[in-house]
């Protein structure tokens, strides 16, 4: 009688079990069909457009020039430059100071409160809420004949447009864009703030340590990163925004969106279409840069706080 050892059945190899390949494949190229509508819609609104900029900046009559960009030294477009990126720095120090006030109020408040409910819902609407509809809500407001604007005029005595008409200039327009820059704010920052953990603050008041102490070693150093993103994300926001701009401001080109438009578009000055693209290649650029620090801060806030 043979023994275990010896039985050709259990001396024979024991055959590889493969794993089906071909459903792996099907799994994988559903998963890819998936990405087409993203990457179509990337291509066609992003991609496509940023190439036709950057060509065209750098397109003449004769073919490749340099005239395009060596005009945007030109004084006027510097200006419209630097008001543009003027507006946006105010207008997002500010929407991110008064946002982070917000988003704490709400951090602070009960998870599944109606108040914190109702103020994200509020923020999701109110931070996509501009183009000409917000200038028109601004001008039927405190507009020239705007009713806030006449009340205070007939009832109280004040005139807000005593020293101009502000509501059409820079000023005005820091105001229309601080109020989509709040709501925005309030968005992105919250969840940093959602991810702070009450054991880190018990943690410093047994061991002796203040509010003060806690927030300027603590709290602050994790929340800085992702407040200065948001800032970041804000001022990006308001440095591309072009419809308020266009519904609001009625002569003159303060900001670089509208010289572009007037490049564009213009009929006293013909062949600047070359120009309004050199142009909005800048604001491409900046915009990256930009974005580019927002991803590090976000990469940053992310470990300390994921």
């Amino acid at each position: 009688m043979a023994t275990a050892t010896e039985d050709p059945d259990l001396l024979a190899p024991v055959p590889r079990v493969r794993a089906p390949r071909r459903g792996l494949r099907v799994r994988s190229i559903r998963s890819l069909l998936g990405t087409v509508p993203f990457f179509a819609y990337v291509t066609i609104f992003l991609i496509i457009p940023t190439l036709v900029v950057a060509v065209g900046a750098f397109a003449g009559d004769g073919g490749f020039t340099l005239d395009n960009v060596t005009a945007l030294g030109e004084s006027y477009v510097l200006d419209a430059f630097g008001r543009s990126i003027a507006l946006s720095a105010i207008t997002a120090v500010i929407g991110a100071v008064l946002g982070a006030v917000l988003a704490y109020a709400l951090a602070t408040a009960r998870p599944g409160g109606l108040l914190r409910r109702v103020v994200t819902a509020a923020s999701g609407v109110l931070a996509q809420f501009g183009g000409v509809t917000l200038a028109f809500a601004f001008l039927a407001t405190i507009g020239l004949s705007g009713f806030v604007t006449v009340f205070l005029r007939d009832h109280l005595g004040v005139d807000i447009y005593s020293g101009g008409v502000w509501l059409f200039e820079f000023p005005g327009l820091a105001l229309v864009y601080t109020y989509f820059q709040i709501p925005l704010m309030v968005i992105v920052f919250l969840p940093a703030l959602d991810g702070i953990r009450p054991q880190w603050r018990e943690a410093t008041e047994s061991l002796g340590g203040t509010t003060w102490q806690y927030w300027t070693r603590v709290a602050g150093p994790l929340l800085a990163p992702a407040f200065l993103g948001s800032t970041l994300l804000l001022f990006a926001n308001a440095f591309s925004a072009y419809a308020t701009a266009a519904a609001l401001v009625s002569q003159g080109n303060p900001i670089v969106p509208l010289q572009i438009r007037s490049a564009l578009t213009s009929e006293v000055i013909l062949g600047q279409e070359n120009l309004g693209k050199a142009m909005a290649l800048g604001m491409v650029l900046v915009v990256a840069v930009v974005m580019a620090l927002y991803a590090l801060l976000q990469k940053r806030t992310a470990r300390w706080l994921g």
